[in-house]
């Protein structure tokens, strides 16, 4: 059973973007239990801990129908993160968020599959407006949110007072997808 979720296929020039399947686990907990960017947040779980996230990720979709798509690299068929519009019960926001896999960072992955992720939000869901929580430190993602129109007057997410609040615009621009 590969179909977990009711999630479409987005594709961009380098990426397809899909649900989250079985065989996906491994490289998520991969990230969850040892990746560099979640150790430098003090972010790392625990091998059970990464099996509920991932199972919450599924029920996500069902509940809200969204969630987080697993990036897949088309010329390796291997996944290289994870980017989606996520709402937590304690969150006031929907999010835009993206998490890349190690190894995969610094090669226009999050931009171009969080385009792809904002514009089916907007064109599909019918979501006017997105926002990013991002760790004030984290200037990689901070960048990435700049190319894709998003901007911050520094204000603190209030369920995450390390995070600053990223605003995305409903508009889709072109130009924002080049990495």
């Amino acid at each position: 059973m590969n179909n977990l979720t009711t999630a479409p296929t987005l594709t961009t020039t380098r990426l397809v973007l899909r649900g989250p399947e079985r065989d996906d686990l491994p490289a998520l907990t991969r990230f969850m239990t040892s990746a560099p960017s979640m150790v430098a947040q003090a972010e790392t779980v625990t091998a059970e801990q990464a099996w509920f996230g991932f199972l919450t990720g599924i029920g996500h979709w069902h509940w809200h129908g969204f969630g987080f798509f697993i990036v897949v690299e088309q010329s390796t068929g291997d996944p290289v993160g994870r980017v989606g519009v996520i709402k937590h019960s304690n969150w006031p926001d929907v999010e835009l968020a993206w998490h890349l896999f190690e190894g995969a960072e610094g090669k226009g992955f999050a931009t171009e599959a969080a385009f792809a992720v904002k514009k089916w939000a907007c064109e599909d869901l019918g979501l006017d407006r997105l926002y990013s929580y991002i760790d004030c430190g984290n200037t990689r993602s901070q960048a990435v949110a700049k190319r894709l129109g998003a901007v911050t007057d520094g204000t603190r997410a209030s369920h995450e007072p390390e995070a600053e609040v990223w605003v995305h615009s409903n508009e889709i621009d072109s130009t924002s997808q080049k990495a």
